[in-house]
C-alpha cells in the first residue's frame, strides 16, 4: 500500500483542537469533510501567519499547497486576498493571484471580485482592469469594484464609461455603484450625466437611500446646481455627516462663507459631529474671503473636539491663515502638522510668495529638497512667484531651469511667471523676446503680465502692443482695457484713453467695480469709491480728513495720475481721497481695537497713491496695516511696506 505524503490531520492539530474533534462523529460525511478541511487549515497556519514567507521566498501557505501537505480551499484564497487588501500587500497579492488562476477555483466570480477589490484598494488600477478584462463572467459587484476604484483616483471618465457599460448589460447598480458614479459625474461637472444617473436612482428605488442622496447632493453642488442640491438635502429624512459635508462643500466652492457658517451651526445643533471634510470646506470658505476671526473660531472648535491636525485638513487651515494675512499662525500650523506632504510644503511656499517673503520661500524650498520631498509643477510655480514678487531675477531663472532636472515640463503658468519676473525687474524688451521664443503659443495671461509691467514702468508703446494681443485673445476682460486707458492717461494722451473707453462701451465690456472690505467680529463691512451708504459715513470722512492732514505734514503728496476720470486737478485729487481702500482704512481705525493689526482686502490691485498713503498712515498712527489685493499681501509698518514698493 502506497504511503500518503500528506501530513496526518491529527499531527497538525493542537491538543485542545484534538479534544474538539469528538463532536465530528455525529456529523454527516459531507459536513465532516468540510469541518475537517477548516480545522486542517487553521491547524497548519494561523491567521497571523497567512502571508509568512518560506525559506525559498515563496509564501509558506502556497508552498504547503504545492507540496500537497495542505488541502487547497476556496475559503483559504478568500482569507489570503482579504489579508493582502487590508495590509496593502500588493506583491504578495500578485503571487496569490497567479496561484489562484492555476487552481480549480479560478472560475469563482466571488473570489475574482475580491482580486479586483485588492488591486483597486492597493492603488493599482491597471492590474485591476486587466483582471476585470480577463473575467469570463462578471456581475454587478465586478463592475462596482472597478467603477469605485476609478472614481477614487479621479479617473472619472473611465468610471462613467464602465457605469454605462454595466447598465447596458442589464445589471442593476447598488448604492455603492450609484455613489461612485455620481461622484465621477460631479468630478467632471457633467450635469447631464449626473441627471441621468439620478433618474436611474429613482427607478431603482434608491433616491431616499442616505448614501445615494448624499452623493446626489455632492454631485449637484459640484455641477454648480446648488439649488437642486439643497432641495435633495432638505428632502432627506435621515441626514448624515456626508450629506451635510456635501452641501457645506458646495457653498464653500461658491465662496459663500456666510451660508457655510450657517450650515455648520445647524449641523452641530442637529447633533452631528463635524469631520475633517467639514472643517476643510469651512477653512476653504474662510480663505476665499480672508475671514480670519471666523477661521480662528472654527479652528478652536476643531481643537476642542480633539481632532489631530492631519495634512488633509491642516493644508486648508494653513492656506486659510495665509490668505487671511496671518503668516505667524500659518507657520505655526505648518510646524505642527502630524505628517507633511507635498501639498503642505506648496501651501506654505504660496503663503510666503503672496506675502512677498521671497527669501523665506527660497529657504523653505531648499529645506523641502533636503527633507527628501520631490517638487512638482506647483512647487516650482510657488517658488517662481516668490522670486518674482521679491525681485529675485537670477534665482527665478535658476529654478525655472531646475524643472528639467526633475523631468518637469513648464506649462503656461510657469511662462507667465517668468514674463512677470522680467517685467517687474524692468526688462521689458527681454520679456517680449522671451514671449516670442516660447515653445508654446502665448495666451492672454502671458500678454497681460507684460501689459501690467508696461503700466508699472510707463512704457506706452509696448503696453499698447501687449494690450492689442490681449484684446484678440480675451476681448471681454475689462482689466486690460482699464490698464491701457490708464497708461495713456498717465502719458497725457487723453484722446487715446477716451478711445479705449469708447471701445469698451461699444463692445459691452464693463469695468469690475473696485471694493474693499474689513472683517470685524462676524460682520464684513464693504466699501466702494465715494461710498456714503455706511452708517458711520460721517465719522469715516472725518477720520480720513484727519489722517490726510497728518500724513501731508510728514511728506504725503497725492499722485493724481491714479485718478481715473479726466477732470481738473482739484477734483482729481478729491476723487483720490475717496478710494475704497482709504475709506476702509478710516473705518478700521475707528473700530479695530488699538494694538490689533488692521486687515483690509481689495478685489483689484491697490493703486499707487493708496499704497503711498498707507505707508504714511502706518508711520503716523504707529500700527501695522495689512492690505490684501489680487496680487499679494502688503504689510505696512513704520512708513514702509513689505513689498519694498515692488509689486
Amino acid at each position: 500500500m502506497k504511503r500518503s505524503t500528506r501530513i496526518p490531520i491529527f499531527n497538525r492539530c493542537t491538543i485542545s483542537s484534538f479534544q474538539n474533534l469528538k463532536p465530528l462523529l455525529s456529523l454527516s460525511p459531507r459536513s465532516y469533510l468540510s469541518t475537517i478541511l477548516s480545522l486542517q487549515f487553521s491547524g497548519v497556519i494561523q491567521d497571523n501567519d497567512l502571508l509568512k514567507r518560506a525559506p525559498n521566498g515563496n509564501l509558506l501557505v502556497l508552498d504547503h499547497i504545492d507540496r500537497g501537505t495542505m488541502e487547497p480551499d476556496a475559503r483559504l484564497y478568500v482569507k489570503l486576498f482579504k489579508k493582502c487588501t487590508y495590509q496593502g500587500k500588493l506583491k504578495e497579492g500578485k503571487k496569490i493571484h497567479t496561484h489562484f488562476l492555476a487552481s480549480r477555483f479560478q472560475h469563482y466570480v466571488v473570489i475574482r471580485n475580491m482580486i479586483l477589490n485588492m488591486y483597486a484598494k492597493c492603488g493599482d488600477m491597471e492590474l485591476a482592469r486587466r483582471a476585470f478584462d480577463e473575467m469570463t463572467e462578471r456581475d454587478m459587484v465586478s463592475y462596482t469594484m472597478l467603477i469605485t476604484g476609478y472614481s477614487q483616483i479621479n479617473e472619472f471618465k473611465e468610471s462613467l464609461w464602465l457605469y454605462l457599460d454595466m447598465v447596458t448589460m442589464g445589471l442593476q447598480p447598488n448604492e455603492f455603484t450609484f455613489g461612485s458614479a455620481l461622484k465621477s459625474a460631479g468630478g467632471m461637472q457633467n450635469d447631464a450625466m449626473g441627471r441621468g444617473i439620478h433618474g436611474t436612482c429613482v427607478k431603482c428605488g434608491y433616491e431616499e437611500n442616505v448614501y445615494v442622496a448624499s452623493a446626489l447632493v455632492d454631485m449637484y453642488a459640484r455641477c454648480n446646481r446648488i439649488t437642486e442640491a439643497e432641495v435633495i438635502f432638505d428632502r432627506l429624512k435621515c441626514k448624515n455627516e456626508v450629506s451635510w459635508n456635501g452641501l457645506i462643500a458646495g457653498y464653500a466652492r461658491k465662496e459663500d462663507g456666510h451660508t457655510v457658517m450657517q450650515l455648520f451651526s445647524e449641523m452641530k445643533r442637529g447633533g452631528f459631529r463635524p469631520t475633517h471634510f467639514t472643517y476643510s470646506s469651512i477653512f476653504a470658505a474662510c480663505a476665499s474671503t480672508g475671514a480670519l476671526e471666523q477661521g480662528k473660531w472654527v479652528h478652536a472648535d476643531m481643537m476642542k473636539l480633539g481632532e489631530p491636525v492631519t495634512a488633509f485638513v491642516g493644508n486648508t487651515l494653513l492656506d486659510m491663515y495665509g490668505k487671511a494675512g496671518s503668516i505667524k499662525d500659518a507657520k505655526k500650523v505648518f510646524n505642527r502638522l502630524v505628517r507633511k506632504d507635498i501639498v503642505s510644503w506648496n501651501s506654505m511656499l504660496t503663503v510666503y510668495a503672496h506675502h512677498g517673503l521671497g527669501q523665506e520661500a527660497v529657504d523653505l524650498f531648499e529645506e523641502m529638497l533636503a527633507a527628501g520631498f520631490q517638487p512638482n509643477e506647483i512647487t516650482f510655480l510657488c517658488v517662481l512667484n516668490a522670486s518674482s514678487h521679491a525681485g529675485f531675477l537670477d534665482k527665478g531663472f535658476y529654478y525655472f531651469d531646475m524643472m528639467r532636472k526633475y523631468k518637469l515640463k513648464p506649462d503656461i503658468t510657469h511662462y507667465v511667471t517668468i514674463v512677470d519676473l522680467l517685467g517687474r525687474a524692468g526688462q521689458l524688451d527681454r520679456a517680449e523676446r522671451f514671449i516670442r521664443a516660447m515653445p508654446i503659443v502665448p495666451t492672454a495671461a502671458v500678454w497681460k503680465a507684460l501689459l501690467g509691467a508696461c503700466r508699472m514702468h510707463k512704457n506706452t508703446e509696448l503696453g499698447a502692443y501687449a494690450a492689442e494681443r490681449v484684446f484678440e485673445l480675451d476681448p471681454h476682460d475689462s482689466g486690460p482695457h482699464m490698464i491701457l486707458s490708464n497708461i495713456y492717461a498717465s502719458a497725457g494722451r487723453s484722446s487715446d484713453a477716451a478711445r479705449v473707453r469708447k471701445m469698451m462701451n461699444e463692445s459691452g465690456v464693463k469695468k469690475e467695480p473696485a471694493c474693499s472690505w474689513v472683517e470685524i467680529g462676524n460682520a464684513v463691512h464693504v466699501f466702494v469709491a465715494n461710498d456714503d451708504s455706511h452708517p458711520q459715513t460721517e465719522e469715516i470722512r472725518k477720520m480720513w480728513n484727519k489722517l490726510r492732514d497728518g500724513i501731508t505734514k510728514i511728506g504725503y503728496v497725492p499722485d493724481t495720475s491714479h485718478a481715473l476720470w479726466f477732470v481738473d486737478q482739484e477734483e482729481r485729487n478729491e476723487r483720490l481721497q475717496n478710494h475704497c481702500e482709504k475709506l476702509a482704512l478710516a473705518f478700521a481705525i475707528l473700530n479695530v481695537p488699538v494694538g490689533t493689526p488692521i486687515t483690509i482686502k481689495k478685489n483689484i490691485r491697490v493703486c499707487g497713491d493708496c499704497h503711498a498713503a498707507f505707508k504714511f498712515v502706518s508711520k503716523l498712527i504707529d500700527r501695522e496695516i495689512i492690505l490684501r489685493d489680487t496680487n499679494r499681501f502688503h504689510h505696512f509698518c513704520g512708513g514702509s511696506c513689505s513689498c519694498n514698493d515692488y509689486w
